[in-house]
């Protein structure tokens, strides 16, 4: 594991370690759990991105007309 320094904002720093405290953890590894979280949640997102740029599947018909607006809304009655 690295070790990291960073600048924080002192009232966020506070609410941090309250935070941490809290839930029974240290400052650092709620922030390392944070950034896993992060990096998790960013890695399922671009491999859904991935997995639909690449869908081949199109939506085709088999042939037949599509129906009219009219037929799917049953518009006929409003008239």
């Amino acid at each position: 594991m690295k070790n990291v320094t960073i600048t924080v904002e002192d009232g966020v720093l506070e609410w941090a370690r309250v935070e941490a405290a809290k839930r029974g953890s240290s400052l650092s590894r709620m922030l390392g759990e944070f950034l896993g979280e992060m990096q998790r949640r960013e890695d399922a997102y671009e491999r859904a991105y991935q997995e639909w740029r690449n869908d081949t599947r199109r939506w085709r018909s088999d042939g037949a007309p599509y129906p009219k607006r009219e037929e799917i809304y049953d518009r006929g009655r409003l008239k």
